[in-house]
């Protein structure tokens, strides 16, 4: 699959975010970072969106909620651990199902340097 100028402009902005604060800090204070840094880098976005589940057609009374919508078709899950698992994969793949997108970045903020995943669904 070709470079996507998006996801490079969202992982650039992860980056940046990650070289001023560093690991190690929790995952709300990068949630809200990153909202900072995308809003300086013009990345349209919505932070915790609520997304309907629907179960054999039927739409649930509980909704999902990934940290970021980007572009208005990019999920993004952000995390802050030492590594990341197969558990936090199957968040994003989950993730992409639900919200119907086809490309999701999995973002680490937890590593000495930042790690991410690009997943296409």
């Amino acid at each position: 699959m070709p470079k996507d100028q998006r996801t490079h402009e969202i992982i650039g902005a992860a980056i940046e975010v990650h070289k001023i604060m560093g690991p190690g800090r929790f995952e709300a204070v990068y949630h809200e970072c990153l909202e900072i840094e995308f809003e300086c880098c013009n990345i349209d976005f919505i932070s915790k969106p609520k997304l309907d589940i629907y179960y054999k057609e039927k739409k649930l009374k509980k909704y999902y909620v990934p940290d970021f919508i980007a572009f208005q078709e990019i999920t993004v899950e952000i995390k802050s651990e030492k590594c990341l698992t197969n558990l936090d994969e199957a968040q994003i793949l989950n993730s992409l199902k639900t919200s119907r997108h086809k490309v999701g970045l999995l973002i680490n903020f937890g590593e000495e340097s930042l790690r991410f995943k690009r997943f296409v669904n």
